[in-house]
């Protein structure tokens, strides 16, 4: 059976993902044989598995680091929000229903039983695992039937590390506050800590390093300091720093909407020299631009009706009148249409646009019942087609050719529904046996359920070309993130002692 070896932080975006994802290229490079894992996730952006199921983009990106491919016994529990108190809840890779919070806190003990299966399968194929905590562990009030944090430590008998941001400030206050609320049991297991992003002169923060670890008795494992311009895919909040030069040749804007998924699309965007991307928020002028791309959504049809209620519609008139161009992935894609049917009632009651209601009962082992809402929102028109949600979820790998030019494009492909209609007749890109999206008669508007277009350095070349770009030169997007994960390993093994944390998985 494998070691375990488990990352708590005191808060979200400590640095749970990067330190895993680190340490996972660290032991790899000295051979040991080592996979990652995260009891519970909760994030809008996923990755499709080599079996068939979805788990969140950072145990993808942590896989790769371990030189893996992701399978989802890596993140046994995913859940994808949906409204401010409800989740589609996804275990092993497979959604099983929507659950608001109440639902889903009891649903945790079947959910831990899922949890443990995939950690004990994992154990049997590696040496090590390294498991990535949620949130904090001193949340009070998620401590009961916890999976993601000490519930699971306790369950499979693990050490742990807790890390901490300095670059938020109070980071002593976060380290002795978080050991406090812990347990005595919880307290033995923190083995020590980790204090990241730090910048500033190292000998002016060791009387406080002294300081804590007299205070608690565990010693300070590294501090890290803070890499600028580290690029390693977000697990979830949406990364707004883009590359500064000034050789800006055209622009590119995304509408964040409420549900956004998938964002790491852009990321090749965003860090393109001769591009200025700029996401736009609720509340911000729509700036004009030479691309708008709609990206993924988790609820498409209340995701469609912001982007009216934000007079998105108008603009997007305007900017195709003057000659710009649109491209839709997934969600987006679908609110290119003429209108998205919900008959089953899987996304909800949209305010203004109900035709109907059913009822279902809640499936697997919690019972109860729930009221879903059917109907149809009318779609932005630009194109013809129509799209119905069904209740199977689409997850596979693609690769096919670009119908602008014929290159080569690789990707995913994670969505709810079906499109049809005459303009699927002009398909974006094709390949063996299939078709996927449409393109407009005069290739002003591209709509795709691929995610990752732009990580394929031909693909993303022709779509900037297209969009006004003249002689593109994107980078290597595949060979930057492994260079990236390269650079974060080197820099944990200059700031870490990996012999001391290897004797923590004896």
């Amino acid at each position: 059976m494998a070691s375990t070896l488990m990352i708590q932080g005191t808060t979200s975006d400590a640095g749970k993902s990067i330190l895993v994802a680190g340490l996972c290229r660290v032991l790899k490079k000295r051979g040991i044989n080592v996979a990652p894992f995260k009891p519970q996730n909760m994030a809008l952006n996923s990755a499709v598995t080599s079996d068939g199921g979805e788990i969140g983009r950072a145990q993808a990106v942590q896989a790769q680091a371990c030189g893996l491919t992701p399978h989802s016994d890596m993140n046994p529990v995913l859940l994808k929000p949906n409204t401010d108190i409800g989740a589609q809840v996804i275990i092993h890779g497979k959604a099983l229903q929507d659950m608001d919070a109440q639902t889903f806190h009891k649903y945790k003990t079947i959910a831990m039983k899922a949890v443990l299966e995939s950690h004990q399968r994992l154990c049997k194929q590696y040496d090590v695992i390294l498991v990535e905590g949620a949130g904090s562990p001193a949340e009070i009030n998620l401590r009961d039937r916890d999976i993601a944090n000490m519930g699971f430590a306790e369950a499979v008998d693990c050490p742990v590390i807790l890390i901490a941001d300095i670059d938020r400030g109070g980071v002593f206050a976060h380290l002795v506050g978080t050991l406090d609320l812990l347990s005595n049991s919880e307290q033995k297991r923190i083995k020590g800590f980790v204090i990241n992003r730090f910048r500033g002169d190292i000998s002016l923060l060791q009387s406080g390093l002294d300081w804590l670890e007299n205070k608690t008795h565990k010693p300070v494992l590294s501090v890290l300091p803070y890499l600028h311009n580290l690029h390693i895919e977000a697990e979830d909040a949406i990364n707004t720093d883009s590359i500064t030069t000034d050789e800006k040749h055209i622009k590119i804007i995304v509408p964040v909407y409420p549900r956004i998924s998938n964002h790491t699309d852009f990321d090749p965007l965003r860090l393109h020299p001769n591009i200025h991307f700029e996401y736009i928020a609720q509340g911000q002028a729509i700036p004009d631009c030479d691309l708008i791309i709609l990206p993924g959504s988790k609820c498409v049809r209340s995701d469609l009706k912001w982007l009216k209620d934000n007079n998105w519609p108008e603009h997007l008139q305007r900017h195709l009148r003057y000659g710009g161009k649109l491209l839709g992935i997934c969600g987006g894609f679908q609110m290119l249409g003429m209108a998205i049917h919900d008959p089953h009632g899987i996304e909800g009651e949209i305010e203004g646009e109900i035709e109907g209601e059913i009822e279902g009962e809640i499936e697997g082992e919690i019972e109860g019942e729930i009221e879903d809402k059917t109907g149809s929102s009318s779609g932005l028109q630009l194109m013809d087609f129509q799209t119905r949600l069904e209740k199977n979820k689409t997850l596979r790998k693609v690769t096919g050719t670009l119908c602008l030019n014929n290159s080569h494009v690789s990707g995913y492909e994670i969505h709810t529904g079906i499109s049809e209609g005459k303009a699927l007749l002009r398909p974006a890109i094709t390949g063996l046996n299939f078709s996927d999206g449409a393109m407009s008669e005069d290739q002003q508007i591209i709509g795709t359920y691929f995610h990752g277009l732009f990580e394929e350095t031909s693909a993303c070349d022709s779509l900037l070309q297209w969009a006004g770009l003249q002689q593109p030169r994107s980078v290597d997007y595949k060979l930057k993130q492994e260079n990236e994960i390269n650079r974060l390993a080197e820099c944990i093994e200059e700031n870490m002692d990996i012999d001391e944390i290897i004797k923590l998985l004896t």
